[in-house]
């Protein structure tokens, strides 16, 4: 599998230097992406439909302009091929990329084939130590890399390596039903607080941002971004590391933050919360589902019958009893347990949740802890 490793970057001086290479990065850009729209807007016009051009042909078409801009190649190329498979995922031109004014774009500088020594990196002649490779040494099978800037002007070095999933894998099966109330309530009645990152420090913000103080701004919400990242990496660092299957309710938080709880669903950060998810269970070697939660609050987890608190009307309504058979539930775990149920039903056959119990016993009982 492929992870990212990331290091902030030790030299202040580096942000001019680094500040410069991602302008020229952004030129390469939008040279690919006004090509793109010259050839959409002749299509409209009536022109016979042309093919896109590819990676390939974008690099051919940006030969030579790598000196002129300070940057080499290589770089040139990593841009050209992100704008081309950023552009098949959209279907249609993109986004300019701007290097200046209130909305300038944060800075970004692919590379490839460059290898880390001693916690630092060689580009174009300069040397760029960083932060943490002495804690978390990268790997040496890099596939490539870029520096790309935070909002607060920082600047960080990331390298994608290949590694293998050497992590011990669980034995337990849950469901994962997210909320607003609790950021995750699991099937087995445990939970995971919504500790609202955003509202604790909200009143902080608005006063910094009314007395036009941009720089406390942003680094209230850098803050506000790192804890809501480290409650999420340890969270999920758990829920991969016991279980083997992991089924979780695929809310639509996009639909969501049309309503008038869109600051609490941004504050949740169910989108980054699933992203850990996955990746992490690949690295366990876990099994993860994202099943249909429709009904799942609804349903009731004992026998089935749908009894359960209907609508946003009733969204207060936090524990019911079931009126066929008696049952007495707590609505979210009640959910989880109907999630579960839901992620099973997907699988290949009906006892492969029990395989994947079995295989995981297995590789753990040949580990050593």
């Amino acid at each position: 599998m492929i992870l990212t490793f990331k290091y902030r970057i030790k030299d202040r001086s580096a942000r001019k230097v680094l500040g410069r290479h991602a302008i020229a990065c952004n030129q390469v850009w939008n040279y690919c992406n006004a090509l793109q729209r010259d050839i959409e807007a002749r299509y409209r016009a009536g022109a016979p439909k042309r093919k896109w051009p590819s990676h390939f042909s974008l690099t051919y078409l940006t030969a030579g302009v790598s000196r002129e801009l300070g940057i080499n190649a290589m770089t040139v190329g990593e841009v050209c091929r992100q704008y081309a498979q950023s552009r098949n995922a959209a279907k249609h031109s993109l986004r300019f990329r701007s290097s200046f004014g209130a909305g300038r774009s944060l800075g970004w500088i692919p590379f490839r084939c460059i290898k880390p020594s001693k916690g630092s990196i060689d580009y174009l002649g300069k040397t760029y130590r960083f932060f943490g490779s002495k804690r978390r040494p990268a790997p040496d099978l890099i596939k490539n890399g870029a520096f790309i800037e935070d909002a607060s002007g920082r600047w960080y070095v990331t390298f994608q390596c290949e590694v293998e999933a050497t992590l011990p894998a669980g034995i337990g099966i849950i469901g994962i039903d997210l909320g607003l109330k609790t950021l995750a309530t699991l099937s087995d009645g445990s939970t995971v607080p919504a500790l609202q990152h955003y509202r604790r420090y909200e009143t902080a913000l608005a006063m910094a941002q009314r007395a036009g103080n941009k720089r406390r701004a942003k680094a209230i919400h850098a803050k506000i971004a790192n804890a809501r990242r480290d409650q999420a990496h340890k969270a999920t660092t758990k829920i991969a590391r016991e279980n083997s299957l992991i089924v979780v309710g695929n809310v639509n938080a996009a639909s969501l933050k049309k309503t008038r709880m869109a600051k609490s669903v941004s504050d949740a950060g169910w989108s980054m919360f699933r992203n850990m998810l996955r990746y992490k269970s690949s690295r366990t070697g876990a099994c993860f589902i994202e099943a249909d939660e429709r009904f799942s609050s609804q349903l009731c987890s004992e026998c089935g019958s749908i009894s359960g608190p209907k609508g946003i009307a009733q969204l207060g309504i936090r524990r019911w009893d079931c009126s066929d058979c008696g049952a007495s539930h707590d609505r979210d775990v009640n959910a989880a347990r109907n999630i579960l149920r839901a992620g099973q039903s997907t699988l290949p056959h009906a006892d492969e949740s029990r395989a994947y119990r079995i295989s995981a016993t297995q590789s753990s009982e040949g580990t050593t802890p």
